[in-house]
């Protein structure tokens, strides 16, 4: 067996922070052995989301832990809150926006992974280390 994880706590993965938001990649090559998805916790603050956006060769789901937020897949539009799932097909462009007057907190899996290596090489991702970790 390998070193990585089987086991995950938040507080030992890095930190993707953007003006939008922050993601925690809790499962992805580089902390876990899954191959074939990634998956992990996005925050978006009141009045924050991201803009309209695609992954060519990832589908994605999104499941609403807390809080409510105006979803966009392709032409359709949708005020989601806890406890809904999202299926964003393959390269559908699609957008979050928390609409709520509470933090919105969404679990994403992304199959296969990749989106999350790509957001990491953006210039506007700042990534914060695991804390404890410097």
């Amino acid at each position: 067996m390998s070193n990585k994880k089987i086991f995950v706590q938040p507080d030992e993965v890095e930190t993707q922070k953007f003006d939008w938001g922050t993601l925690q990649w809790l499962s992805e090559p580089r902390v876990t052995e899954a191959d074939r998805f990634s998956c992990g916790v996005v925050r978006l603050e009141t009045g924050q989301g991201h803009v309209r956006h695609n992954h060519p060769e990832s589908e994605e789901i999104l499941y609403f832990i807390k809080g409510k937020g105006l979803q966009t897949v392709g032409d359709e539009e949708k005020e989601c809150s806890e406890g809904e799932l999202v299926h964003i097909p393959q390269a559908v462009f699609h957008s979050t926006i928390n609409t709520g007057k509470e933090e919105l907190v969404l679990f994403a899996v992304y199959a296969p992974h990749g989106p999350e290596a790509f957001l990491r090489s953006l210039p506007e991702c700042e990534i914060l280390p695991p804390k404890g970790k410097s």
